[in-house]
């Protein structure tokens, strides 16, 4: 019976070991603060102003959605597989919330995200390669938060929206070397999420789980062996936001 390098196991799926801890983490504390105590804090903070500002960190595991193209079939008979990989990346973000009524909020959050893709190119010769992409985006979200009743320091809500996305990293002299793989710089991101407010005396702390998917095709018209035998990437994104008020 072969030995199971267990140090080996967990390098190998440490991006997923670490983003499901801290959901973990998120969702302990979520139940924990859901628990509210006898004095109500800031009892009129969602009414007092129409346009409240903020701050979010954000901590994220992202991935490629990949579609093999018909060339793969019919021309690349060297490679066995192109498998994406999931990737850890955090963002960091301003808040500009405009409060419409009791239970609706449409808020504005640029961010600055730094993003990790990863596809391993696995060949019939036993050999591999891995691309990574690595991507700094400034991100616009349009969200629309619907927000459960108060029940004395908390308060549930929905949240989700459009996100287009701009790549600000500078590398489009490296993306003219043809031993890249060429990604767009433009994303539009269909995003979905849930959280929960927690009301403290001086702020409103949020912690939120959002989805996000790519809309926009991110494979660069710009061929090369690389993408040869690749149709379409969409981003996949999965992210935990802590949002101060």
């Amino acid at each position: 019976m072969q030995p199971v390098d267990i140090w080996y196991k967990c390098d190998l799926y440490r991006a997923k070991i670490i983003f499901v801890t801290f959901l973990l983490i998120l969702l302990s504390s979520m139940i924990v603060f859901g628990q509210g105590g006898d004095v109500i804090y800031n009892p009129n903070y969602d009414s007092r102003k129409v346009i409240t500002y903020g701050f979010s960190i954000g901590l994220h595991a992202s991935s490629f959605q990949m579609k093999y193209s018909q060339a793969f079939v019919d021309m690349l008979d060297s490679v066995h597989s192109i498998l994406p990989k999931w990737s850890i990346g955090f963002s960091l973000g301003f808040i500009i919330n405009a409060n419409l009524s009791e239970y609706l909020d449409f808020r504005l959050t640029p961010r600055v995200s730094f993003y990790e893709y990863k596809l391993e190119y696995n060949f019939l010769n036993a050999s591999q390669r891995v691309e990574v992409e690595e991507s700094t985006v400034v991100e616009l979200p349009l969200l629309v938060k619907y927000k459960s009743a108060r029940r004395r320091n908390t308060r549930m809500y929905f949240i989700g929206g459009l996100t287009p996305g701009f790549e600000a990293s500078g590398t489009s002299d490296l993306q003219e070397n043809a031993d890249l793989l060429q990604i767009e710089r433009f994303n539009l991101i269909l995003e979905i999420g849930f959280g929960l407010d927690k009301y403290y005396p001086l702020f409103k702390f949020s912690p939120e789980i959002r989805f996000s998917k790519g809309l926009v095709n991110l494979l660069s018209t710009r061929k090369n062996d690389l993408s040869e035998g690749i149709d379409r990437l969409n981003s996949n994104v999965i992210a935990i936001y802590f949002h101060f008020q």
